[in-house]
């Protein structure tokens, strides 16, 4: 009857009911319940706790812990026994970690969802720091992760109070069943890889698992679980619950966060020198403001580089990036070969092409003033002076001098040769892979 009890929707009045069509003239409702309850108080375990199925899932540490070793020094590490159990049937998850901090902890949970298959009404874990940030009896702080883990998998967190051990009586149990039928066969054995030692826990946690219980009329916590809890246990999401960091940065001058790794996200250049919450995980970066995501990233971890999304700069900045080696060049040979040649050459004598871009836009920029034929013959002459700058090719034009003839009759073949020699000209092969590059959009001053 009581594991009858256990079912969920199951009353003390449908079985009393059940009772009396087998028993005619049994015991009324007052003294059948009178029965039931002193037949709990003495039974060997407590059964002060009644466990719905799919109701609750209790999760501990062990205080005895497993080692590792290590291959190059033996020396011996002790590391973390992870405990999780079913309230009504005790049926029992157990993992090795290598720590309690909130990352392995919320690891070991999902993996613990998917050995059970589905995911019970409530969380019931010890008010450890990786899922209690503040600890109270009556309203205790909850680590944000752990909240949205719960939530990702539609659950809800009800701690133990502090100081109470019944009020996780049957994890207590599992773990020194845990203790007793896993680490104590591990005692002999030595494990050097977490995998190694968590491959070895999981062949003996089938065979606790399908261990007969004599409190339980010789049933199994497996045949127990698949009876009442696996029944009643809310269904898994689709995805499985990535964790994720949160971090509160400022943006900088440049309108870039860095995570403390040393690459750096933009956002949006209206929220330089604010205070802004970045959510993080190995593949993604998100960052809030005052609760509205405002950027998302995919996670880098290059050292000393940017990731920068266009719409994040001032329009100027963008404006700049728009610019390009092969644009510029394309400019200039629309107007003519002696000008493309110029700016190829202005750009090839900086140590980087962006650095010429001004000069190269001032050039350009002179066909407003003079006619597409007197900026070509001005940029011709500043070939043939070797002039490399926007105030040479300025110059020639207010003065007139591209109006003169060249001294020797310079062609303009001539002069495009004498470019393609120069020692510091890089050749058209170079702009043609930097097309294909992106620039470095760091930021841009």
């Amino acid at each position: 009857m009581h594991n009858e009890y256990q079912k969920v929707g199951v009353t003390l009045e449908l079985l009393h009911q059940e009772y009396l069509e087998q028993n005619e003239g049994g015991y009324g409702y007052t003294q059948f319940c009178v029965v039931y309850r002193d037949r709990l108080q003495k039974r060997r375990i407590s059964m002060k706790q009644v466990h719905r199925g799919g109701e609750k899932m209790f999760v501990d540490y062990s205080g005895k812990r497993p080692h590792l070793v290590s291959f190059m020094t033996g020396e011996s590490t002790a590391v973390e026994l992870f405990v999780w159990v079913l309230g009504a049937s005790s049926y029992t998850y157990a993992e090795a970690t290598l720590s309690q901090k909130v990352p392995d902890f919320i690891g070991s949970h999902v993996r613990a969802f998917n050995y059970f298959g589905g995911v019970a009404g409530m969380l019931v874990p010890d008010q450890l720091k990786s899922a209690v940030t503040k600890a109270c009896r009556y309203e205790p702080g909850l680590h944000e992760s752990y909240v949205e883990l719960a939530d990702h998998y539609g659950t809800s967190i009800l701690p133990a109070r502090p100081r109470k051990p019944k009020d996780k009586a049957k994890v207590e149990v599992a773990v020194q069943v845990a203790q007793r039928w896993i680490l104590a066969r591990l005692r002999n054995e030595t494990f050097y890889t977490l995998a190694e030692l968590n491959k070895r826990i999981w062949e003996l946690l089938a065979d606790m698992n399908d261990r007969k219980m004599k409190a339980y009329g010789g049933q199994t916590r497996r045949e127990r679980f698949l009876k009442i809890d696996k029944p009643a246990l809310k269904a898994l999401p689709d995805d499985a619950f990535v964790f994720c960091e949160t971090k509160w940065v400022k943006a900088n001058i440049d309108y870039h966060i860095d995570l403390g790794d040393h690459h750096y996200y933009s956002v949006p250049f209206t929220l330089r020198d604010e205070q802004l919450k970045a959510r993080f995980s190995q593949h993604t970066v998100e960052i809030f403001h005052n609760g509205t995501r405002v950027a998302s990233h995919r996670r880098s971890f290059e050292v000393g580089k940017h990731t920068t999304i266009a719409e994040h700069m001032p329009k100027a900045h963008q404006e700049h990036l728009q610019w390009s080696p092969t644009r510029i060049l394309n400019w200039g040979k629309s107007i003519g070969p002696s000008t493309a040649a110029l700016l190829e050459a202005i750009m090839a004598e900086r140590t980087h092409p962006e650095q010429g871009y001004r000069s190269c836009l001032g050039i350009l920029r002179q066909e407003k003033a003079y006619d597409k034929l007197r900026l070509e013959a001005a940029c011709a002459r500043a070939l043939h002076n070797k002039a490399r700058s926007y105030k040479h090719v300025q110059s020639i034009l207010k003065n007139g001098l591209d109006r003169l003839p060249l001294p020797k009759a310079a062609s303009t073949q001539a002069t495009q040769t004498t470019i393609d020699l120069h020692e510091n000209i890089r050749g058209a092969a170079y702009y043609a892979d930097a097309a294909t590059d992106t620039l470095d959009k760091s930021y841009v001053e």
